[in-house]
């Protein structure tokens, strides 16, 4: 019989106002099987209520307008018809007891003419071009060149990830996480080598990380800060993601962040999104010293460093990301000391059931037998 192991990783915790059963989050992992509408498959349902065990779910990067999506086949938060497929999706986690929030997902440059409105390109902070590739129905394809934002039009973008916070709480989310990593639109304005602005949103670091903190408070002012975290990427080549300097760029921004009163959480990805974790030399314990709030750390753990880092009180609760895909028990593996599975990388961009609902979980009591 193998006795569980009730480590830090399974002891209840809070983030904000959301009760965490165990401090094991799902990080959000792009699955491109929306549907019709940019609206999420049926089967995505089955697919976050297998995981509901974990203490919160961040669900799928989700676009706050039909200009944000960057890849084929991913959902949206602003349509009726989203919002109510979403429904499903949260009821089914809550069901279950689980607690799920949405990623709220602008694209920024990382994205193709195909994916946007007829008559659209990707948008920026500068028309800097990404040396990048995104998905689309040709497969993988170099992104296309982005035109810059206006400055008069920074405050109608604002307003969309405050809609797409509303909606997503009436969707029945328990709350939202403002996607500012990765190379996306707001990770854009923040690194000087995306962002070549001469206005009050480039130059200065003060003046890069503007939008974060208008945004952050944009929808903590609507939906609740207790309700509202963010996410972070300091060192992260993803999407074209460069800096001359982050380590005082990344302090003064989550400095920022610490001054709206109540965050739930700051969410930060070590190193190279799925990659290593000391691509760059980066300072991640004087990063967590400037928030005062709840801290997810991501990227690489296994059980024993997050025990560690818990431990430590350098986080709050460890993410995982691609061990949620082929083991939608999680928790109960890393528990009962199971093996994981590996996941079959031709299945994890679109397509149906196969590599996404059909992995098998092991139960408790088969696990102790």
């Amino acid at each position: 019989m193998t006795a569980p192991t009730d480590g830090l990783l399974f002891s209840p915790t809070r983030l904000g106002s959301i009760d965490l059963r165990n401090r094991i989050a799902m990080a959000p992992l792009t699955r491109n099987r929306a549907i019709e509408g940019r609206v999420p498959n049926p089967l995505a349902v089955q697919y976050y209520q297998q995981r509901a065990s974990a203490g919160l779910i961040i669900a799928e990067a989700t676009q706050i307008s039909p200009l944000g999506q960057g890849y084929l086949d991913t959902p949206g938060i602003y349509s009726q018809a989203q919002i109510d497929a979403w429904r499903k999706v949260t009821d089914a986690v809550h069901s279950e007891g689980g607690r799920i929030i949405l990623q709220l997902w602008h694209v920024g440059r990382i994205s193709h003419t195909s994916l946007l409105p007829e008559g659209e390109v990707p948008v920026a902070p500068s028309a800097v071009q990404a040396k990048a590739k995104t998905f689309t129905a040709n497969g993988f394809e170099d992104v296309s060149a982005p035109r810059a934002l206006a400055l008069d039009e920074i405050p109608g973008l604002i307003q969309e990830y405050r809609q797409a916070a509303r909606n997503a709480i009436s969707a029945g989310f328990d709350g939202v996480e403002v996607h500012a990593a990765n190379g996306y639109l707001i990770d854009q304005f923040l690194r000087d080598g995306s962002n070549l602005r001469t206005d009050e949103y480039g130059g200065s670091i003060e003046n890069r990380t503007r939008l974060l903190e208008e945004v952050v408070r944009a929808v903590a002012s609507e939906i609740g800060a207790e309700r509202t975290g963010v996410r972070l990427s300091p060192t992260t080549p993803a999407g074209d993601a460069h800096d001359s300097n982050p380590q005082p760029l990344f302090e003064r921004a989550v400095e920022r962040l610490d001054a709206i009163d109540g965050l739930a959480f700051v969410h930060v990805i070590e190193g190279a999104t799925g990659g290593p974790r000391d691509n760059i030399a980066f300072d991640y314990a004087a990063l967590r010293a400037k928030f005062r709030g709840p801290w997810i750390a991501n990227n690489g753990y296994d059980k024993d460093s997050a025990e560690a880092a818990l431990a430590s009180g350098y986080a709050d609760v460890i993410a995982f990301g691609r061990a949620f895909i082929a083991n939608p028990d999680l928790v109960e593996r890393l528990r009962f000391g199971v093996p994981l599975s590996d996941f079959n990388p031709d299945t994890l961009y679109g397509g149906g059931a196969e590599g996404y609902t059909d992995y098998p979980s092991v139960s408790g009591s088969n696990v102790a037998d």
